[in-house]
């Protein structure tokens, strides 16, 4: 059986992360991918948004981690010529009801560090993206987008300068605790070949496969792992350039943050996720769910055409929590929780993922390599 200091399950943004930060901590590392390319899942299925960190609890992972990381993140693309843009977005109320949600988010945001956002007037908030329609916003300057293909490419660059090692169409199938290490069996997808691998620091990044992978690590207590819940996220885009120069998100709704309309890096507009709950994993998108983003959109873009609107994509969120539950935290969880040393399972990693991927990285290194072995 082939030993390897470190193994990374799972080659979306969040596991590239790692990957690197293990590998520029002078650790040997190998990643594993089911599939035939990386960041095919949920990473390449996303609003592609740097998020402010605005909406999370305070103290919560998901708050520290997303303003850590988008700092992080922010210096990365400058450092690496990443393309990405700092455009903003606009956070609006369609009416003077919804206006006291507005102060609250404002309120969170000052709790978690995120900083202050700016309150605007309907006119004032016109004035910056004339298609608009509000009552009130506000204005989030930290906000923008990144195009996370040339991220996820940089981050295994970087990793594979250090000796790390990328092994795609390689499934984890089961594994086993085995004095002091944790001995996986892999199938290769093409040749149906097993191989069996031993390493002292395993990292489960297998986004929606996460679950089913600790499951299959006999000595890992079943009730560590959580249940997992799709929430499917369905994307729609118009043809042409957008009139819009930020991002316009409504106030959240239950499950996610509502049908927002962000950019592309040419300018051109998406709009989406709604919230899906499904028991699949189809990516399709149902053309019909298109009636319900038109009343939407027009709630803060009265301007959008009749007939505008093309199925573009769906992601299908990791969740924690089931439909109707407040919504989770991320979860890493190490020997900490589990008495396991060496094993950092990553669980309901959804947004902020991508922005917080560089935090998440440190944190699980940090973790991994606290026992010095």
């Amino acid at each position: 059986m082939e030993e390897v200091d470190c193994v990374v399950a799972g080659a979306g943004v969040v596991g590239l992360a790692v990957v690197r930060e293990l590998a520029l901590r002078g650790r040997e590392v190998l990643v594993l991918e089911a599939a035939d390319a990386i960041g095919t899942g949920t990473s390449s299925r996303n609003s592609e948004v740097i998020h402010a960190g605005i909406y999370y609890p305070a103290g919560s992972l998901k708050a520290r981690l997303c303003i850590e990381g988008r700092g992080k993140l922010y210096r990365y693309c400058r450092e690496h010529g990443i393309p990405h843009a700092p455009c903003g977005k606009l956070i609006v109320a369609a009416n003077t009801a919804q206006e006291t949600r507005l102060a609250s988010i404002a309120a969170n945001a000052l709790a978690c560090g995120a900083g202050e956002l700016v309150r605007l007037s309907a006119g004032a908030a016109r004035e910056l993206e004339p298609a608009l329609r509000c009552t009130a916003a506000l204005l989030s300057p930290e906000t923008g987008i990144i195009d996370s293909h040339a991220l996820m490419l940089s981050l295994l660059g970087d990793a594979e300068e250090k000796d790390a090692v990328l092994s795609l169409n390689t499934r984890v199938v089961c594994g086993h605790v085995d004095g002091g290490r944790i001995a996986l069996r892999t199938r290769d997808a093409a040749s149906g070949e097993e191989f069996g691998i031993a390493t002292r620091h395993f990292v489960n990044a297998a986004g929606l496969g996460g679950m089913e992978l600790a499951r299959s690590i006999t000595g890992l207590d079943p009730k560590f792992v959580p249940a997992l819940h799709y929430a499917k996220g369905n994307y729609f885009s118009v043809s042409g350039r957008s009139p819009f120069s930020r991002l316009v998100y409504p106030v959240p709704e239950p499950g996610g943050l509502g049908v927002h309309l962000t950019l592309d890096l040419n300018g051109v507009a998406r709009f989406g996720p709604d919230v899906e709950w499904t028991d699949t994993l189809d990516y399709r998108v149902d053309a019909s769910r298109a009636e319900r983003f038109y009343e939407a959109i027009r709630s803060y873009w009265p301007g959008l055409a009749d007939d505008s609107l093309q199925p573009a994509y769906s992601g299908i969120r990791p969740k924690l929590s089931a439909r109707g539950e407040p919504d989770s935290d991320f979860v890493l969880q190490d020997a900490s929780v589990h008495a396991i040393p060496g094993l950092v399972n990553l669980f309901g990693i959804e947004s902020p993922g991508l922005t917080a991927c560089l935090a998440i990285a440190a944190h699980v290194a940090d973790r991994l390599l606290a026992d010095k072995r």
